[in-house]
């Protein structure tokens, strides 16, 4: 998955004092792109602003890494590097898989950063605290960073798997996946995704595996349950385009290795779950 970055580590503790040297690493968005030159991003001595604007996000192994908001108009792209949007960063399939990881763990930090510059109470601008990753205003309000949980489902029915497609975006086989929704718990948002998506009970939900997933703030949960009942599909024909059960020979997976929900179809049709 796209966090099995060995043998790298990332270290994602906050280090509020923690300055930028001339070969520390610039991860630079412009909204949803990121500077690049080919998989590298730029170092700190490659910007002509150099350590101005840098805010500190994580370090991988020896490496220290720091954000910078290229919106401005003024901001002058290095020779040689580009920006181009982080999905399309992701799909080339020449980028190493831990720049990708960063990548997308960057921008959802930098979008954090972004969207809290102002206090949601009162107005007043947000500053950073000095002893963990969050923000504060003088009227008492803390921001966190926003992680989002989802679920991933593979509904199982025997020796078979139900795979969906969505109606837009995401062209490859998926599985039944949604958000955890307020007062919920994950094997009740697994209940009514699968209800909702699909029109089908299930029993015996048991967790599998988890994944953050940077780009829309996620923390993706995948659990493996069992089909309870009538194995009719009511396919939500506002969500998905394909709902049909697979044998474990006929599921076609993703192009790339990334995700949860491609580990989760893999498993299944290797016969390990």
């Amino acid at each position: 998955m796209i966090q099995d970055i060995f043998p790298h580590k990332l270290d994602n503790h906050y280090y509020p004092d923690r300055k930028p040297a001339p070969d520390s690493f610039v991860i630079a968005f412009h909204k949803q792109e990121v500077l690049v030159k080919g998989d590298m991003f730029p170092r700190v001595s490659e910007l002509a602003s150099g350590e101005s604007g840098l805010t500190y996000l994580f370090a991988l192994d020896d490496d220290y890494y720091f954000f910078l908001d290229a919106g401005d108009e003024s901001f002058a792209v290095p020779d040689g590097y580009e920006f181009i949007n982080v999905r399309t960063f992701r799909r080339s399939g020449t980028v190493e898989k831990y720049r990708v990881f960063l990548a997308y763990t960057a921008l959802q930090l930098a979008n954090w950063y972004r969207g809290n510059r102002y206090c949601g109470w009162c107005g007043r601008m947000t500053s950073k605290d000095d002893k963990e990753r969050a923000l504060r205003c003088e009227c008492g309000n803390v921001i966190y960073p926003r992680i989002v949980p989802a679920v991933i489902v593979g509904v199982t029915n025997g020796d078979k798997i139900l795979v969906t497609q969505y109606k837009t975006g995401y062209a490859h086989y998926a599985l039944v996946a949604g958000f955890t929704e307020i007062g919920e718990t994950l094997e009740e948002t697994v209940q009514r995704e699968v209800m909702e998506e699909v029109g089908l009970r299930v029993k015996n939900i048991r967790y599998y595996k988890s994944q953050p997933w940077g780009i829309v703030d996620d923390l993706l949960v995948g659990f493996y349950c069992d089909l309870d009942g009538d194995g009719t599909i009511k396919m939500d024909e506002g969500e998905l385009k394909i709902a049909e059960w697979r044998s474990r020979e006929d599921v076609i997976l993703q192009p790339d290795n990334y995700s949860l929900t491609n580990e989760m179809m893999t498993m299944f049709k290797e016969g390990k779950v």
